[in-house]
């Protein structure tokens, strides 16, 4: 095929996410993967990843996403033919001026070293023996009640360890909704239903909905839904909050984000909202396989504990429950990000979109085990396919990586990562300020 007026079309191609609610004349959505040019425009929509994940990429080129998301490339590629409009003329760049084109070509061959050295292959016994831990515990917890009775001690004692059963089985659903435990995309899809709507009572496409997002594009307003409470809630990052206080805009008090951060932040994200936006969500999608899964949990919770506890006990140790687990969540899931490079999409190579937005924590016994191995969330964004039992073997790839390139890799103490959330929105916080009343 040839197409070359490509790039003069490519580079008009908007995402209609942009601006969600204005009724727009819908534009033609192009990307390219292996200099091939293909019409998104109404496949988007029955995208498996889902339609904004793909929207995302409208416009560029899509080649290292495609491989890092994908397992069997082969048969993504049959489904995608119907969609080839065009091939980029000999006289085009293989990608976008935007993108360093030694690093690109240096991430590739890292990508191959790593499917070579088997990087990519999972351990099964270490994803048994991580849900073995989880169910033990979960019947721990029932024991301890049945065994104490339910006075305060055994009761939170109890909590505590189903606040650490909903966490770990946060990260093993992680696990196969990333299609890294089995070798075919079913398995995993069939196992994540399990995992995250039996063990966890929340639907598998609503977290595929918002976290493949995350991944293409780290940090990146308006495409990257975890950041989704810039501007209403917090003012994040040091451009766009300047951007913010020059507009005059003013949600919130930002100047004390770090502070009220530890009331409507850790604390209150699971409890006071995911745990009703998943049934909302369920609803309005029409998923109704996800909320039969996810009811099992909700009557299993309770049948169980029906001949341990009043109404009132079951519903208390249930908020307590997603109240523990909140707390953990938000810390370990906002300390890679947060701290690191907030902007609009600037559309740079996948290696510099992944190590501007994210930071890794040191590695220990403990620190892989509490966060789920997400101490490794550089490794975990470059590789999303990859186990997380493989991290550590490839990031000293990643680093020297990053110093041929002259690439800040980040890597800090728990506890320092911790403490720089709250720092960035204190920064954040007195830069929109500053803006707000002197710009």
């Amino acid at each position: 095929h040839g197409s070359g007026g490509f790039k003069g079309e490519v580079g008009q191609i908007e995402e209609r996410e942009r601006f969600p609610g204005r009724r727009k004349k819908r534009n033609k959505r192009w990307l390219v993967i292996d200099r091939k040019v293909y019409d998104i425009s109404h496949f988007c929509r029955r995208h498996p990843g889902g339609s904004r994940v793909i929207s995302h990429y409208a416009g560029q080129d899509a080649t290292d996403p495609f491989i890092a998301f994908h397992l069997d490339k082969a048969l993504v590629r049959k489904y995608m033919s119907p969609l080839l409009i065009g091939e980029l003329a000999p006289d085009q760049p293989i990608f976008e001026p935007s993108k360093n084109k030694r690093l690109v070509e240096d991430f590739r061959e890292l990508r191959a070293t790593v499917e070579k050295m088997g990087l990519l292959n999972p351990n099964h016994t270490f994803f048994i023996l991580h849900l073995c831990h989880i169910l033990l515990l979960d019947v721990a917890a029932w024991l301890t009640i049945w065994y104490f009775g339910s006075s305060i001690v055994p009761f939170l004692f109890s909590a505590v360890l189903l606040g650490t059963v909903q966490t770990q089985a946060g990260w093993l659903q992680h696990d196969f909704g990333h299609l890294s435990v089995f070798s075919t995309s079913k398995w995993n899809h069939w196992v994540h239903k399990f995992v995250i709507g039996h063990l966890k009572g929340a639907p598998a496409s609503w977290w595929n909905h918002l976290h493949f997002q995350h991944h293409a594009k780290p940090n990146c307003f308006r495409k990257d839904p975890d950041i989704n409470m810039h501007p209403l809630l917090f003012a994040l990052g040091k451009i766009l909050s300047v951007e913010l206080g020059v507009k005059k805009k003013k949600f919130m008090p930002y100047n004390h984000q770090h502070k009220y951060f530890f009331i409507i932040g850790p604390p209150a994200l699971l409890p006071l909202y995911f745990q009703w936006y998943i049934f909302y969500f369920v609803v309005q999608r029409k998923q109704w396989v996800d909320l039969a899964w996810m009811l099992t949990f909700y009557v299993r919770f309770f049948l169980t504990y029906l001949p341990l506890l009043e109404m009132k006990g079951i519903l208390g140790l249930f908020l307590l429950v997603r109240f523990i687990e909140s707390n953990w969540f938000v810390w370990v899931t906002q300390m890679n990000h947060i701290p690191m490079h907030i902007d609009y999409d600037k559309n740079v190579d996948w290696f510099s979109t992944q190590l501007q937005a994210t930071c890794n924590v040191h590695h220990s016994l403990f620190n892989d085990w509490f966060s789920g191995h997400l101490n490794f969330q550089i490794e975990h964004h470059l590789f999303p396919t990859m186990p997380r039992h493989n991290y550590w073997k490839v990031a000293p790839l990643v680093k020297s990586l990053c110093a041929k390139h002259g690439i800040e890799y980040q890597c800090k103490p728990l506890l320092t990562a911790f403490a720089d959330i709250v720092h960035s929105l204190k920064d954040s916080g007195e830069l929109w300020l500053d803006a707000y009343l002197h710009k």
